[in-house]
C-alpha cells in the first residue's frame, strides 16, 4: 500500500485496502484475546486468596470465551467469496397463505439477524402475497463474512403451527426457501451475453421506495439459458434498478457455479448433496410444543420467539463447524 502509484488503480487499491482492514481486525482481536487471557490468569491467582473477586473472575472468563468463539468462527471462512457481501432471497413454498405468511416471518428473522451482526441491510424487492405475507423477497447484506455466515441459512425452513388462517384452528405445516448468493461487484467473475436476457419493466406494488406505484421503474431480468429470474424495485430509478438486478443475476450465476463445484466434490467423495426444495434444513415448531431444531447439526432451541427475532448465531456456528469437520461439504 506504500508503493508509488498504488491508488492509480482504484478498484485494485480498494480490494487491497479491504483485505488489509480484515487482516488488521483479526490481528487486533487476537491481541485483545491475549491481553484478556493474561488478565484472567492474574485474577484467578488473586481469587485463590480473595473470594470477593470470584464474580469478577467469572465475568472475565465469559469475556475470554466470547472472544475465542469469534476467532474460532473467523477460521471457518475459507471459501473464495465467504468474506464478502451476500444476496439473500426468501421464497414461499407449498402451503398457500400460511407459507406466504411464513416467508414474511422468515424474511424478518434473517434481516433482524443481519442487523444484529452489524451488517448493512438493503431490501431490494418484495412480491406481496394475495392475502397475507410475501411470495418472495430479496435483500443484500453488506459486511465482513456476510456470505460465509448466510450460506449456513441456505435451504428449506419448515414451520409447524396452528394456522391463523384456518377457521377450524387446525395445525398446518408451511415451507419457505432461503437462497443465498455472493454479491460480486464488477463483471470479472462471470460473463453475461445480453442476447440471453429478457428484461421487463413494471410498476412495483406494496411498500418500497419513493417511486413505487408512480412509474414503471421496477425491473425484472430473466436469464434464458438457466431460467434464473431476478427483480429490483427499491432503487431511485429504472437504471439503478437494472444495475442492481444485473449484480444480483451475476451473484446467482456465480452461486450456481459454486453449487455445481460442491456437487462434483461431493460426488467424488461418494456423498449425497441436497439441493433446493429437497434440503429441509430446520424446523420451527410452535404447536403442540415449542422447539427450533436444525436437522443438519441437531442444534436446538426451545425459545422459538427468540430465534424468530433473529437469534441465529448458535445455529449458524453449529452448521459452519459441521462443514469444517466434513471438509466443507
Amino acid at each position: 500500500m506504500q508503493e508509488p502509484g498504488f491508488w492509480d488503480d482504484q478498484e485494485q487499491a480498494a480490494r487491497v485496502s479491504a483485505d488489509h482492514s480484515r487482516a488488521q481486525r483479526k490481528l487486533d482481536r487476537y491481541r485483545s484475546l491475549e491481553s484478556e487471557v493474561d488478565d484472567l490468569e492474574a485474577l484467578e491467582e488473586m481469587a485463590a486468596e480473595d473470594e470477593s473477586i470470584v464474580a469478577e473472575v467469572a465475568e472475565q472468563r465469559t469475556s475470554v470465551e466470547e472472544l475465542l468463539a469469534e476467532l474460532e468462527e473467523e477460521r471457518l471462512f475459507a471459501g473464495r467469496y465467504d468474506s464478502g457481501d451476500a444476496v439473500v432471497s426468501v421464497h414461499a413454498g407449498a402451503g398457500g397463505t400460511d407459507s406466504q405468511d411464513w416467508a414474511e416471518m422468515l424474511l424478518r428473522m434473517e434481516m433482524r439477524w443481519a442487523e444484529k451482526r452489524g451488517f448493512q441491510v438493503e431490501l431490494k424487492e418484495v412480491s406481496p402475497g394475495e392475502e397475507a405475507g410475501i411470495k418472495s423477497a430479496t435483500f443484500v447484506a453488506r459486511g465482513e463474512n456476510a456470505y460465509g455466515l448466510f450460506s449456513a441459512e441456505k435451504g428449506v425452513h419448515r414451520l409447524v403451527r396452528i394456522s391463523p388462517y384456518d377457521a377450524a384452528a387446525r395445525r398446518h405445516t408451511a415451507f419457505a426457501l432461503v437462497e443465498v448468493s455472493p454479491l460480486v461487484e464488477g463483471d470479472a467473475d462471470v460473463e453475461i451475453d445480453e442476447s440471453d436476457l429478457n428484461i421487463d419493466t413494471y410498476r412495483a406494488s406494496g411498500a418500497g421506495g419513493q417511486h413505487v406505484n408512480k412509474t414503471d421503474s421496477a425491473v425484472r431480468i430473466t436469464h434464458l439459458p438457466t431460467g434464473i429470474v431476478v427483480q429490483c424495485q427499491n432503487e431511485r430509478s429504472q437504471a439503478s434498478n437494472k444495475a442492481t438486478a444485473m449484480a444480483m443475476l451475476r451473484s446467482k450465476l456465480i452461486e450456481r457455479e459454486e453449487q455445481r463445484r460442491r456437487e462434483e466434490v461431493a460426488k467424488e467423495k461418494g456423498e449425497a448433496q441436497d439441493v433446493a426444495w429437497g434440503s429441509q434444513i430446520r424446523s420451527y415448531v410452535l404447536h403442540p410444543y415449542t422447539m427450533v431444531k436444525d436437522h443438519r447439526t441437531n442444534h436446538e432451541m426451545g425459545d422459538v420467539n427468540r430465534v424468530l427475532d433473529g437469534d441465529l448465531d448458535g445455529f449458524v456456528r453449529a452448521e459452519l463447524l459441521r462443514r469444517a469437520a466434513s471438509g466443507g461439504a
